[in-house]
């Protein structure tokens, strides 16, 4: 009889305890670099990113070694990752070019808009080692068929936490901004730009 009336307290407190805590997590960056002065508005479309189908989830994905990686339900993205990356490309390329993110936005007539299209190949997460985006991306000028197509594989060192991978990440992505809005640059001002 006592026996029983331990284990139904065991299990009475068992199903009281507290559930463990979910943290979300965003790439969008805060701080963003001082944009340089420009003489007209400059216009891109920062394209809905494409990121394999492995991460294409709610929480993070981690590589736990040997091939192996884990899916961390506590762990979540603020929203799709997809969306999460397009938007730090988005604040990145902006922020570096003086320029207004018109994607399925209206532009004033005969404004110069430069599309750009991102597809994720890669996006590693390993704790204590390395956040890594590798990425095939590309920028053409609105009404123009000419294309500079270009890889960037960006990976950051990172200490141990969920937090400091996050970081990685918004690094790596500020990076390939900063790769992506020089193209950009060199486009508008008559260059052809290279990789």
């Amino acid at each position: 009889m006592n026996r029983c009336l331990m284990l139904a307290a065991a299990v009475l407190l068992a199903g009281c305890a507290a559930p463990p805590t979910e943290r979300f997590y965003t790439l969008a960056a805060g701080a963003a670099p001082a944009a340089p002065a420009a003489p007209a508005p400059l216009y891109i479309e920062m394209l809905a990113v494409s990121v394999p189908a492995q991460v294409r989830r709610e929480q993070l994905v981690v590589g736990a070694g040997a091939g192996r990686v884990e899916v961390l339900d506590q762990h979540r993205w603020a929203g799709p990752l997809a969306d999460e990356i397009g938007t730090a490309l988005s604040q990145g390329v902006t922020a570096r070019l003086g320029a207004i993110d018109v994607y399925r936005s209206p532009v004033p007539e005969g404004a110069t808009v430069y599309r750009i299209s991102t597809n994720v190949q890669r996006f590693e997460s390993v704790p204590g080692s390395h956040a890594l985006v590798d990425a095939v991306w590309s920028v053409r000028r609105v009404g123009e068929s000419t294309v500079l197509t270009c890889r960037s594989v960006q990976r950051e060192d990172v200490g141990m936490g969920y937090e400091a991978l996050v970081a990685g990440h918004r690094a790596a992505l500020g990076q390939l901004a900063k790769e992506i809005a020089r193209a950009v640059g060199d486009r508008q001002a008559g260059k052809a730009g290279a990789c």
